[in-house]
């Protein structure tokens, strides 16, 4: 890299910070740190969940994985963009009727009682604790392969800037800066991409170097094995706690519903950009490791100047995605745990101090997670376990049904978590199929079984004020 390339991602870094820091002033209550005040229209709401769920997985990992696999793995990675069309049109409107909520926790206590919110927000954390994991691996891999420093102390720097930002200027600053990293990303890496490929000559010349496997629908995956890893993205981060926490920041359901409609509309154009990079990466430079072909296209195949900025481009798909989740992580606890639970008469300025906290803390368990994991889209794997076999099948019964079949949703939790587990011990290498996909589907069954035994009849959420549809 030039010393202007140098310059440019130094800029970018000190950018975030100066962001960090003049929001703080902002933050003056829970609700500003948790949902910045419900003050987010649609096209800033577009923007940040973009950037959000558009991480190291989305990008270093799609672009990876479509290196060694082939285009398959980017048709299975399109159960994201799929879930995220689905749940603009029908699901995150209706979120916007609990007003006051700040966590799925909210929303499941109100149909299914105090107990529902406590394993929900015991889940919320562990899946938003793996995830952020695999994005502080990401950024490691960033470094490493672009600036040939150590992955450890490449880790450390990277999640130190999102825990400074993030912890001090709370749902503010990571909106603010999800902007920022969103310009970032929807510029620069499909530059690379077009650039990439005049090195290859043109599309043409990609497909005509390429293995013919690498260009099926099926590529060399089994039914079991594609339709496991496309329910896996379908449901993985289906309503997970950036996310709904993004929608509760929303004025209304209109802002609700074109923010994330959008969001899943870019997703389809966005991983497809990612997997054509690693399928570049794959002609020009075959023996490198899956996860570093975007970086290395980039340090190969672009002009001097534009490096640092295409640099600055993918930890801002990275970093983007760990602060939200870094966020996330420290209202559910404050809010679905703690106040509940330890502390219900705490004041709104210990609970906003104690989020602050909590974001500092967890930084460095994320980090420590990030350098025990193979790679970025296991991480991702491991975490979606928690959340998808448990928590989605009942959540979206209270949301779009509103069902209160409080002994059917903790059944169906219980019996998707055991399930799971089960199946990732002892079936899931002979069989091909992902746990995930059987514990849903346990989850499923026992929660339709218990609701009919039970006789609960679906009721519409009445406790507490609806707001007004625009």
């Amino acid at each position: 890299m030039t010393v202007l390339d140098w310059a440019l991602l130094a800029g970018y870094f000190v950018l975030l910070i100066v962001i960090g820091v003049q929001t703080i002033r902002r933050v003056q209550s829970a609700d500003d740190f948790a949902v910045a005040g419900n003050r987010i229209i649609w096209p800033v709401f577009f923007g940040s969940l973009a950037a959000s769920f558009l991480g190291g997985g989305a990008s270093l990992g799609v672009a990876g994985k479509t290196f060694s696999d082939g285009y398959v793995y980017m048709f299975a990675f399109f159960g994201y963009a799929v879930s995220f069309l689905l749940i603009g049109l029908f699901v995150a409107p209706r979120l916007k009727r609990y007003l006051g909520a700040h966590t799925v926790g909210d929303v499941m206590e109100e149909h299914y009682g105090r107990g529902a919110r406590l394993i929900t927000g015991v889940l919320s954390i562990l899946l938003c604790a793996g995830i952020l994991g695999a994005q502080a691996l990401a950024i490691g891999t960033v470094v490493n392969a672009t600036l040939q420093l150590p992955t450890v102390p490449s880790v450390i720097v990277g999640m130190g800037v999102v825990v400074l930002y993030s912890s001090f200027g709370g749902a503010w600053a990571v909106i603010q800066t999800d902007m920022l990293q969103f310009v970032f990303l929807g510029v620069f890496i499909p530059v690379t991409l077009v650039l990439a490929l005049g090195e290859v000559g043109g599309p043409a010349g990609l497909l005509a170097a390429l293995p013919e496997a690498h260009l099926t629908f099926g590529g060399g995956y089994g039914a079991l094995m594609f339709i496991g890893l496309f329910v896996s993205f379908l449901l993985g981060e289906t309503l997970v706690p950036p996310y709904a926490q993004r929608t509760f920041s929303t004025p209304d359901s209109r802002h609700a519903r074109i923010g994330f409609a959008m969001s899943g509309g870019f997703a389809f154009l966005f991983y497809f950009i990612a997997a054509s990079i690693g399928l570049v990466a794959l002609v020009m430079f075959p023996n490198i490791p899956p996860d570093q072909a975007m970086p290395t296209v980039v340090m190969n195949l672009l002009p001097a100047g534009l490096i640092g900025l295409v640099v600055a481009a993918l930890l801002a798909v990275v970093m983007s995605t760990a602060s939200s989740y870094l966020n996330s992580i420290a209202v559910v606890f404050v809010k679905d745990i703690y106040q509940p639970f330890v502390n219900p008469q705490v004041s709104a300025q210990k609970k906003l101090w104690l989020e602050r906290g909590l974001s500092l803390g967890v930084g460095v368990v994320a980090t420590l997670f990030a350098l025990s994991v193979p790679s970025i889209v296991d991480a991702l794997l491991y975490s979606y376990t928690f959340w998808a076999p448990t928590i989605v099948i009942p959540l979206l019964a209270a949301v779009l049904l509103g069902s209160r079949a409080k002994a059917a949703a903790l059944s169906a939790i219980a019996a998707g978590a055991v399930v799971t587990a089960g199946w990732i011990l002892f079936l899931q290498d002979s069989t091909g199929l992902d746990g995930l996909v059987v514990g849903a589907a346990a989850n499923i069954v026992v929660f339709a079984v218990v609701a009919l035994a039970t006789r609960a009849t679906p009721t519409t959420p009445d406790r507490r004020p609806v707001a007004e549809e625009a």
